[in-house]
């Protein structure tokens, strides 16, 4: 793959801006990642953004619940596209993995980074 995979987050409110802080604050990489947030649009807005997100590029969209508009959107945009995937439930742990290997097709990078962030799902022993 000639350029890094673009990583996009799909969220609610200021979700995704804050995770992409975040990832950029733990690793030093503040290009890995592109907030997209749902607030204030309808559908056809919140496409409009995921497009521009996704700039033309291989892209995984990393969105934050298993349902709503988020959801529906970035299904709807990635149908019959090879170069787009999507993960849903998105954590800090799938996006830490997903920085260090956007070298990965889209599907590829897409299932780590949620087997990744499936991982990290746990409860401590106390």
């Amino acid at each position: 793959m000639s350029e890094p995979l673009r990583g996009v987050i799909v969220s609610h409110s200021a979700v995704a801006q804050a995770l992409r802080v975040a990832v950029a604050a733990i690793t030093g990489l503040d290009d890995a990642l592109v907030p997209v947030s749902n607030d204030g649009c309808d559908s056809g807005a919140l496409t409009t953004r995921l497009a521009e997100a996704i700039a033309g590029r291989p892209a995984v969209l990393f969105v934050d619940l298993p349902g709503g508009s988020c959801l529906t959107t970035s299904i709807r945009l990635a149908r019959g596209k090879t170069d787009v995937a999507v993960v849903t439930g998105v954590n800090l742990a799938m996006l830490l993995d997903f920085v260090f290997h956007r070298d990965l097709s889209p599907a590829e990078a897409a299932r780590r980074a949620a087997e990744a962030g499936g991982k990290a799902i746990r409860t401590p022993a106390a």
